[in-house]
C-alpha cells in the first residue's frame, strides 16, 4: 500500500495478467475494494479490460 501526496489518497500496485504492467488502483474504485479483500486474485488494467471485453462482444456477434 502507497499514500500519494498530491491527492491524499491510498494505492495499491498491481500486476495486470495480461500485459505484466504494473498499475496502480486507488483508493474508493470497485477494483482497490476488491484487491483489498481478496489479494490472490487476478487483476487486468484497464487498457487490457477494454481489449478483452471488445474482443468478448465481436465473438458474440460472430456466431
Amino acid at each position: 500500500m502507497f499514500y500519494n501526496e498530491e491527492n491524499n489518497t491510498f494505492y495499491f500496485e498491481i500486476l495486470c495478467y495480461s500485459c505484466r504492467r504494473t498499475f496502480k488502483v486507488y483508493e474508493g474504485s470497485l477494483k482497490y475494494k476488491q484487491f483489498k479483500e481478496r489479494k490472490s486474485s487476478i487483476f487486468c488494467c484497464e487498457d487490457c479490460s477494454h481489449k478483452i471485453r471488445m474482443d468478448a462482444i465481436k465473438n458474440f456477434f460472430r456466431y
